[in-house]
């Protein structure tokens, strides 16, 4: 497949830079078999039935985007991207190419210090935090989350340009454990008051943790779709979700995923066996589905391994689909509106254990 097919027109104005309010006021593009219906997301319990199980990515941004000065006073930023488990992290720094190993930044707020080793290229570098004037805290976890909630600012995609009044709109309702880089972004739109009504008709509401890395937002760059550098990410199905996955599909019910994050996790264990590690799925059309029936997702970037995925679960008719959005003013990626897909009868739908 060509990265071309991937591509459509974008205008600026359809990328939303806040968030509705309330979340779940968001407006949901539902394309259905016979016709597609303009809804808004707090109607989403009108398309789910008895039976069927909704699954959540309950992870937590991590507020880890940190303003330094350097060694002279200069400015500069460490962004936090995963924790290497020895008391160093893989970090996105500004500006790189001036820090050798051994330099050190304080954050501005006073209550970090990191120290830079390795060059990883691309702006990254291997980077070792600690308290100021204390010991590296790689492996107290407690205290680099009271650090980075002083010291911290939350990651928010390239394209929203402006920071938001309140941080914890970029969180969803339900997440627990911090860690990711972005949010899952459908999850987003969804209030406790909504997954209420949803759980009292009749849907199990399951949780997965799947931590989002910014690579979610790297472009295809490359002319064939198969040579892009897919991204991996940790995930974590619990036993008893995976449970329900089964019994769901044995009840007649469906599975239903609340974003691209929750489909990479689940499809993960369908397809490897295994119920937490490191994913380097790549979902693209021709993808057999093993376990998802119904996707929650947001609209997506041009270009992008998410918009592969759509394409892989619910055919080529995506592309008609945003340019009816885009023709109705709907709004796009994170802080934007939803659209609720089926699969496609195509993407053959084997035994979930895999």
């Amino acid at each position: 497949m060509k990265a071309a097919d991937l591509d459509y027109v974008l205008p600026e104005e359809r990328i939303a830079q806040v968030p509705v309010e309330p979340r779940d006021s968001a407006r949901l593009l539902v394309a259905g078999a016979a016709a597609v219906e303009h809804r808004v997301v707090r109607d989403l319990v009108e398309f789910l039935r008895p039976g069927d199980l909704l699954v959540i990515n309950t992870t937590k941004v991590l507020p880890a985007r940190v303003p330094v000065v350097r060694e002279g006073g200069a400015n500069g930023e460490v962004l936090l991207l995963e924790d290497r488990g020895d008391g160093t992290w893989e970090a996105l720094c500004r500006p790189s190419r001036k820090l050798a190993p051994g330099t050190v930044a304080e954050s501005t707020g006073g209550r970090l210090t990191f120290e830079f080793g390795e060059d990883l290229g691309a702006g990254r570098r291997i980077v070792r935090p600690s308290r100021t004037g204390a010991a590296s805290l790689g492996h107290d976890e407690a205290d680099l989350l009271g650090a980075l909630a002083s010291d911290g600012q939350m990651p928010l995609p390239p394209y929203i340009h402006s920071e938001l009044e309140d941080p914890e709109r970029y969180q969803t309702t339900y997440a627990q454990r911090p860690g990711s880089a972005a949010a899952p972004t459908a999850g987003l739109h969804l209030t406790e008051s909504l997954l209420e009504r949803i759980a009292g008709e009749g849907v199990r509401v399951a949780p997965v943790e799947l931590v989002v890395g910014l690579d979610t937002f790297r472009p295809v760059s490359v002319e064939h779709l198969e040579d892009h550098p897919i991204h991996t990410e940790h995930y974590r199905v619990p036993e008893q979700t995976w449970h329900d996955v089964g019994t769901t599909h044995m009840a007649g019910g469906r599975v239903v995923a609340v974003g691209t994050t929750t489909t990479r996790a689940l499809e993960s264990v369908a397809h490897s066996g295994d119920l937490a590690g490191r994913t380097s799925l790549f979902i693209t059309p021709g993808f057999e589905f093993r376990v998802v029936d119904r996707l929650l997702t947001n609209f997506h970037l041009p270009r992008s391994s998410l918009l592969a995925m759509i394409e892989a679960f619910a055919g080529t008719g995506w592309r008609d689909l945003y340019s009816l959005a885009i023709d109705e003013g709907y709004r796009f990626l994170s802080f934007g509106d939803a659209m609720l897909l089926d699969r496609n009868p195509d993407a053959a739908h084997g035994s979930p254990t895999g």
